[in-house]
């Protein structure tokens, strides 16, 4: 089994996670990019993310950020 937290997940999954979780105007003010920011959509996303290496990593990044805020406990 991958220790890679991102094996078997795709970029959709990751764009549709991020915007449930902040949504969209958080998630633009976390990585502003366009298709963020401008009639966000996650058919939009993925077109420029697929196209755009830095902007994917990006957002890769802060999905695995999600992940562990979500792991951690609770802060008493």
């Amino acid at each position: 089994m991958s220790k890679d937290p991102l094996h078997g997940v795709t970029l959709e999954m990751i764009v549709t996670r991020l915007a449930a979780h902040y949504g969209w105007p958080a998630l633009g003010e976390q990585v502003p990019i366009r298709c963020f920011t401008h009639d966000p959509s996650v058919k939009s996303s993925l077109t420029f993310l697929r196209r755009t290496p830095w902007a994917r990593k990006k957002v890769e990044g802060l999905y695995l950020f999600m992940l562990k805020e979500l792991e951690a406990p609770p802060k008493a």
